[in-house]
């Protein structure tokens, strides 16, 4: 009987069976930023312990920092006091760390895969929710919190019980304007918010193996938001040609060594799955979130659902809810909705790719009088990509505010919030109640270029016919 990735990541980094029953793991590689670590440094200074293997952790800054002006000291007196902490622990741990001096700074999920840190059959730990996106290089990623931080900088291994795989098969080519966010909104909607609690999703099929590595981050960073602890594709050439000539990534015989033990880690063809979806890419349309859960989606030419549909009284108590929030009737259409506010960056969507397919439908067009739209790159290397590529000036010449590196917008815990109840077509990866920064804004999650397409036209809209996608 065949193994799955998963399996065989697992047993590759068991260390042993406690007595509890859980499962001792190893972690190979531990990212972390500076919201989640300084309470995990405060208790290892209490119990007397020092951090194990400070060569597997690499540190970034990224949610607290300006994307305006990161000059120092910060204008935020709480995002100084972690600037300062994070660089402290750092130094008094040996733990490499990404600074804004740098170049290096990024988004920590976006810094990895950038630097060639992140390798397939790796065990791959953050104290952020969105760590499942290194899943896309056939790694076992999972968000941890404070303590488990603490526990895997003083043994470099957690206690866990192993997950249930499910098989999430997209078979066929996705139609002209389809991205992988739509992709990854379809799924959480078909699946539910809740539908992955106790799974390992891995992302398979046609249409999955024909992504490009960024479309596949973008699919595994999302994966959280169907409730799987984690999700994965397995590796293949795709995967070796992005990590190949990355600053961390093996040279020479170490580098045809190591894509011989990557290749087999990916799951066998006998594998045997807890359970297998199959979605047909033809059934993918551009998707826009109406609702105030990433699952509450619904495609560009749907109406918006009645709580009278609703398959149970949770899901009608739900709907009404977030129909409430989001000042919607039911039956009314997303397209054509007016936006205030359009952000284009996060660790979903803040890749150097997301920026130059923006640029393209975007150059020489201008942002809607009164929208306030912002461009975050999600990197100072994929910042400097669009300075020395011109993206940067297309957006500026556009209209858009083109910021510096950051998570911004996408959870407000910097200046980039909203502000009352505007509308914010967002390319980020949650829709929460207050998420973007003002308790009574709303967010609509949508691909980059329906982004780009609601700022030139002030309004929801269909990218396929603002920039004739045929």
């Amino acid at each position: 009987m065949g193994k799955t990735l998963y399996q065989k990541v697992w047993d590759a980094h068991k260390v042993g069976i406690l007595p509890d029953g859980r499962t001792q793991l190893f972690i190979a590689t531990h990212f972390m930023h500076e919201v989640t670590s300084p309470q995990a440094f405060g208790m290892l200074r209490d119990l007397g312990l020092k951090v194990i293997h400070p060569e597997r952790t690499f540190a970034t800054v990224d949610h607290i920092i300006p994307t305006d002006d990161q000059s120092e000291p910060l204008a935020d007196e709480r995002a100084e006091a972690m600037l300062r902490e994070i660089r402290k622990n750092c130094a008094e741990n040996g733990i490499r760390m990404f600074d804004m001096p740098s170049g290096l700074q990024g988004i920590v999920h976006m810094v990895g895969p950038e630097l060639g840190i992140t390798q397939p059959g790796m065990t791959i730990v953050c104290g952020d929710s969105h760590t499942a996106t290194h899943g896309a290089f056939g790694s076992i990623a999972m968000g941890i919190g404070t303590t488990q931080v603490r526990d895997v900088l003083a043994t470099q291994t957690l206690a866990q019980t192993p997950l249930k795989v499910r098989n999430v098969r997209v078979e066929g080519k996705l139609r002209p304007g389809v991205t992988a966010k739509d992709v990854a909104l379809h799924i959480i909607g078909l699946l539910g918010a809740n539908g992955g609690l106790g799974y390992a999703y891995e992302f398979g099929g046609s249409t999955i193996d024909a992504m490009s590595m960024d479309e596949r981050l973008t699919l595994c960073n999302l994966a959280i938001e169907g409730a799987a602890r984690c999700g994965y594709i397995n590796p293949d050439e795709t995967t070796f040609e992005y990590i190949k000539g990355r600053l961390f990534a093996p040279t020479g015989q170490a580098w045809d060594e190591a894509v011989a033990r990557w290749k087999s880690f990916a799951s066998d063809p006998d594998a045997v799955y807890d359970d297998i979806v199959t979605i047909s890419a033809e059934d993918i349309a551009p998707t826009v979130t109406w609702g105030i859960s990433p699952d509450q989606n619904i495609g560009i030419d749907q109406t918006v659902p009645s709580p009278d549909d609703a398959a149970n009284a949770d899901t009608r108590k739900a709907t009404v809810e977030a129909l409430q929030y989001m000042k919607l009737e039911p039956g009314s259409r997303i397209k054509g909705l007016p936006v205030q506010v359009c952000f284009i960056g996060s660790c979903t969507n803040g890749r150097i790719s997301d920026f130059r397919t923006v640029a393209h439908y975007i150059k020489g067009r201008k942002v809607a009088p009164g929208i306030k739209a912002l461009a975050v790159p999600g990197s100072q290397m994929t910042a400097k990509q669009c300075e020395e590529e011109g993206i940067a000036d297309i957006f500026r010449e556009a209209g858009f505010e083109w910021r510096l590196a950051g998570c911004s917008m996408c959870l407000a815990m910097n200046p980039d919030k909203l502000v009352g109840d505007q509308v914010c077509a967002s390319s980020s990866n949650r829709n929460f109640k207050g998420r973007q920064g003002s308790p009574t804004g709303r967010t609509l999650l949508m691909s980059p270029v329906m982004v780009a397409a609601a700022a030139l036209t002030g309004k929801v809209s269909d990218a396929r016919e603002i920039f004739n996608i045929h």
